[in-house]
């Protein structure tokens, strides 16, 4: 880990969103044709100009969500789309370098911090907004970007929150191998339940079998999915990150009262017109029921989960897989690679000078 700098550079750089994307990212950086601009020479943010409330963070790590690609899109949500010509937005977890004179409250220089750090070597933030967070050689600052973050977070209350899981039950979930959907199948395997997963490729289907236990993997890519799947049976709970032809057949397996909780929809996020659903009518014979959710409905509940997956990860009923990328100038390529399937596990960028893969 480097240490923090006695002195802070003159200038940084930053990653702004140049134009709304119609359909797929273009990963240029060039400033002229694609999606995002990397922007040099930005001027570094002056002690002076410190509001009494602001911090500046030195960003070490950046998180990459498949949400993420919503953000951009100009339509009602639950978040604000990003600004043209605003820094990306994106979860992170940093060091403060540089607080107000007189400040208040637990910080202090060299904490680390876990926050809306966006796509930018420094970033200028309100105190508030930022979470103090502890580091050991058993925690890495990069759980709470993923199991002790968002993504953790998003898991426990998909299960817990939306399907209300009981033990015994048969639960889907899709995008297994994906940073929620490695959580929720071990989540939902720890709390007694039958657990099915949908992947896509040998390697992440042996992630999911080998390395966390999972019994019952299918893989989507396989001639045979549609018979394999099928073989499982009905199934109570669905765990839905992928939407599209994948939910639409498991629509046609539903036990009575099964319940689906639709995280997220990454089969659609590329694209313009999303495909419809075809098989909801069996969501009336089933009397079963289908609900979206956002992680932060559950902002209240958050020190539940965080303390339930703490606990798993120290006993060792909770594993993690990462993917790290290196360098600023790939937070493009790695979004994007999202939706190319490049990672297993969370997607992680690493800001910072420690050795990692580029896409």
């Amino acid at each position: 880990m480097a240490p923090l700098p006695s002195t802070l550079p003159r200038t940084f750089s930053r990653i702004t969103l140049r134009e709304r994307p119609k359909g797929s990212i273009n990963p240029s950086l060039d400033g002229k044709t694609g999606t995002f601009t990397l922007e040099h020479d930005v001027p570094m943010y002056r002690d002076e100009d410190l509001k009494d409330d602001e911090a500046i963070v030195q960003v070490d790590w950046i998180s990459v969500d498949p949400a993420m690609r919503g953000w951009l899109n100009p339509t009602r949500s639950y978040i604000a789309p990003v600004a043209i010509g605003a820094p990306m937005r994106a979860g992170g977890v940093g060091r403060i370098v540089r607080l107000p004179k007189g400040a208040k409250g637990d910080l202090r220089v060299g904490d680390w911090v876990v926050g809306t750090l966006n796509w930018t070597q420094y970033a200028k933030v309100p105190v508030k907004e930022l979470q103090k967070i502890q580091t050991d050689q058993t925690v890495s600052p990069t759980l709470y970007l993923g199991a002790l973050g968002m993504p953790g977070q998003t898991a426990y209350w998909g299960l817990h929150g939306v399907a209300k899981i009981k033990p015994g039950e048969t639960v889907v979930v899709t995008g297994a191998a994906g940073a929620v959907g490695s959580l929720a199948c071990q989540l939902a395997k720890i709390h007694g339940c039958r657990v099915v997963a949908i992947a896509g490729g040998a390697a992440k289907c042996a992630f999911l079998r080998e390395d966390l236990g999972i019994e019952t993997v299918l893989d989507y890519k396989s001639a045979t999915f549609k018979k394999d799947f099928r073989a499982v049976g009905y199934v109570d709970v669905v765990f839905e990150n992928v939407g599209g032809e994948i939910l639409d057949m498991i629509l046609g397996r539903l036990n009575k009262n099964a319940r689906v909780a639709l995280c997220g929809a990454i089969s659609a996020y590329n694209t313009s017109a999303p495909s419809g659903l075809q098989g909801y009518l069996n969501l009336i014979s089933q009397r079963a029921k289908i609900e979206g959710f956002v992680v932060f409905d559950y902002a209240d509940r958050y020190h539940i989960a965080a303390k339930e997956m703490a606990e798993h990860i120290r006993a060792g009923k909770l594993k993690v897989r990462e993917t790290h990328i290196h360098g600023l100038d790939e937070c493009v390529n790695a979004l994007v690679g999202l939706f190319e399937g490049k990672n297993t596990g969370k997607m992680l960028v690493k800001i910072g000078d420690d050795g990692a893969a580029k896409l």
